[in-house]
């Protein structure tokens, strides 16, 4: 009940609700822009209110900085102090508002190939079970900016947020390889000779998924101690997934998560060209947008994933024919 929410501070109590909601948003947000879409008010209007609520407390809330706002130590008490209450409040909006008293949709997002991969299965069970599942796809930036700014409840990213305004949890760890198909991995053996790998690879054409190549040359830097040869991709591809099917038919050679190569691995698709000790390894973090977790519904998704997660460096079960 909200009568057993947290009690709004004495210096606050005679504040208008909404000029304490577009504080919560601006804090949790980080800047007034990304809070006024959230809000659904003007930028302008944010800042007046917030100057408002700044008059009446007669203390300042937010240092500005380069990039977005840096709360006052008084605003960081403020925010844990009224948190509570105001997302209570929400959660009792968000209720009233859904059809038939169900719980409204949870809007998660993450990469496309991790969510067409691994969390697609892991949340289809709560599907069918009557759980409503928005899904979004983008790159870590993108993500965490629409979950400031209310557009998604749950986001899957490649790095934990800064701050400490997002709530988020280690989810797994992704491995990366180097692959190829049979056909060049036999062809590296047979003529590098006493070539170093990473000499052999040279004339092996590269496929990426981006023409910087960022994970192919945090791999040569992880794993050979160098920088990659300033030889670009010979084919480049919209995302791992393509660069998946493009090096198992044959195209050349590249690195990418073990999630996503298992199943060619198993069937000898690819062959992993190398077995590092110490390979490099990316954590993904669930990260939880302030005030979701009164969704019912959100709270399902989110300890399903982590669950689910626990496995995701074993392969998915194939179908029987």
């Amino acid at each position: 009940m909200v009568a057993d929410a947290a009690p709004v501070p004495r210096s606050s109590a005679g504040a208008d609700l909404n000029l304490l909601r577009t504080f919560l948003a601006v804090y949790r947000a980080g800047t007034f822009t990304a809070a006024a879409p959230a809000l659904g008010l003007s930028q302008p209007t944010v800042t007046a209110q917030i100057r408002a609520l700044e008059k009446h407390t007669g203390r300042r809330l937010f240092e500005r900085r380069a990039r977005g706002v840096e709360p006052t130590t008084y605003a960081r008490g403020l925010a844990v102090r009224v948190a509570e209450a105001l997302d209570s409040l929400a959660a009792i909006d968000d209720e009233s508002c859904s059809a038939g008293g169900r719980p409204a949709p949870v809007h998660l997002a993450g990469p496309s190939e991790l969510m067409c991969t691994r969390v697609l299965p892991a949340i289809a069970p709560l599907v069918a079970d009557g759980v409503q599942v928005r899904i979004q796809e983008g790159v870590t930036e993108q993500l965490l900016d629409g979950l400031r700014e209310g557009q998604h409840d749950l986001v899957i990213t490649t790095r934990r947020p800064r701050g400490g305004s997002l709530e988020s949890f280690p989810l797994a760890d992704e491995e990366y390889l180097l692959v190829a198909s049979p056909r060049w991995a036999d062809w590296l053996h047979e003529e590098r000779g006493d070539q170093e790998l990473c000499q052999g690879l040279r004339d092996v054409p590269l496929v990426s998924y981006a023409d910087d190549m960022p994970i192919v040359r945090r791999y040569w830097r992880s794993v050979f101690g160098r920088q990659h040869p300033p030889i670009g991709p010979a084919l480049t591809v919209p995302n791992l997934h393509d660069v998946v099917a493009a090096v198992a038919r044959g195209a050349g050679y590249s690195v990418v998560p073990r999630s996503l190569c298992m199943e060619h691995l198993a069937t000898g698709r690819l062959i992993a060209l190398d077995d590092p000790c110490d390979g490099p390894l990316n954590t993904l973090f669930l990260v939880q947008r302030p005030g979701a977790g009164s969704n019912p519904a959100t709270a399902r998704v989110r300890e399903a994933l982590r669950t689910d997660a626990l496995c995701w460096d074993t392969p998915l079960p194939t179908l029987k024919q």
